[in-house]
């Protein structure tokens, strides 16, 4: 790969891949069986496919994904812990035993976080859900709150939650494909370990019932781990998904399906149809610098920025499109800047293709100058 700065602009000619077939030959889902279908690559952003991205439907108990994302966030910062056990409440067990999909949790059950999420992700239970936003944040008020919060941070904008496991609310619960493909997008790449732990385990066995997991590509296409199913008769049947193979990662939405075997189908073949019809490129290996920012105030006048694993983009088989890689910040930086800390992105453009932006990284620490290093600083910017 050829690379050059022009002007702030990292431009990129890619060779055309080896072994490209012709697009056209390639189909994606129809209409009827995917009426909203939506794809994206999770590495670089990129919209792959689109149709009714936008329209907002019930997402039903793929509403548990954005649980299991707040309960990841909350491990993370330490308020949420694995071995953690939280108790089913009278009230809680009158309302949701046996009610929908569920774990069986009995009366007074003294039951792990693990086993909480396990239960919300490979058996959909709607009585794990609540125990675990019961028992992390005291009410399901302060936890869907918490939910909406996490939304609105990570760029959901066409969402609202009303419960932590999507059960019917009066239409209260609702979600965008887009807004989904932001959620798993910020999943994948905040938490990946957990995501390996949690996501696509082919069934999950609780108090002595197994039970299997109802998701239509994992152990059916190769790559596939996940994410979660949802059904209700009013948002009809739909799917978030997801699938890697040789480091391209696939996030895929099918929603509003009239029956469950359409949902199915219609997901493998979307994913199949992802694989096909794109390549993955790898501009940056993991770890490599990607550009500088500069820095105002500090001990450096740079900061190195980097992305948080391999940077790979999708092309189109079959083209040798012109790839242009834009870092935007608001600049300078102001010092003291800590290593891991977002502070610029890269913007992606591809001929033919919507733009998309990735986080970029400071690569290292940038403390406050000096005295003696302002000083420096200010002689060798005279001559700078």
């Amino acid at each position: 790969m050829k690379t050059k700065f022009l002007t702030g602009l990292l431009v990129a000619m890619l060779a055309a891949p080896s072994g490209a077939a012709e697009n056209s030959k390639i189909a994606v889902p129809s209409a009827d069986d995917a009426p909203i279908a939506y794809m994206i690559d999770a590495n670089s952003g990129q919209v792959l496919f689109a149709r009714e991205a936008d329209r907002r439907f019930m997402p039903a108990s793929i509403t548990k994904v954005m649980t299991t994302f707040l309960a990841f966030e909350w491990m993370e910062e330490g308020r949420v812990f694995s071995r953690q056990v939280y108790t089913m409440r009278p009230e809680t067990f009158a309302k949701w035993s046996r009610v929908g999909s569920t774990m069986f949790l009995p009366r007074d059950a003294r039951v792990t976080v693990d086993d909480l999420l396990h239960g919300v992700t490979a058996v959909s239970a709607n009585d794990g859900a609540v125990v675990l936003a019961e028992g992390a944040a005291g009410t399901v008020d302060d936890w869907v709150a918490a939910m909406n919060a996490k939304a609105r941070e990570i760029g959901m904008y066409d969402s609202n939650f009303g419960t932590p496991n999507g059960w019917m609310d009066e239409g209260r619960t609702f979600t965008s494909a887009h807004d989904l493909g932001v959620l798993a997008r910020a999943m994948l790449l905040r938490h990946p370990s957990k995501y390996r732990h949690f996501i696509g385990a082919e069934g999950f066995e609780y108090n002595g019932i197994a039970q299997p997991n109802h998701d239509p590509i994992s152990g059916k296409v190769p790559g596939a781990d996940g994410i979660k199913t949802g059904f209700t008769n009013q948002a009809g049947y739909g799917f978030l998904g997801s699938a890697q193979r040789n480091g391209q990662r696939l996030v895929m939405v099918v929603a509003g399906s009239p029956t469950g075997r359409g949902r199915n189908a219609a997901s493998r073949a979307f994913i199949e149809w992802g694989f096909k019809a794109f390549d993955s490129k790898r501009l940056f290996a993991k770890g490599q610098t990607v550009s500088t920012a500069r820095v105002q105030g500090g001990s450096d006048s740079a900061v190195e920025l980097t992305a948080d694993g391999p940077l790979r983009v999708s092309i189109p088989r079959g083209t040798d499109p012109e790839i242009t890689l834009a870092v935007r910040y608001e600049g300078p930086l102001q010092a003291p800047i800590q290593a891991g800390e977002p502070v610029a992105e890269l913007v992606v453009s591809i001929e033919g293709m919507p733009d998309s932006r990735i986080p970029l990284k400071a690569r290292n620490d940038v403390p406050k100058a000096s005295a003696l290093q302002r000083v420096g600083n200010g002689l060798l910017g005279l001559f700078t």
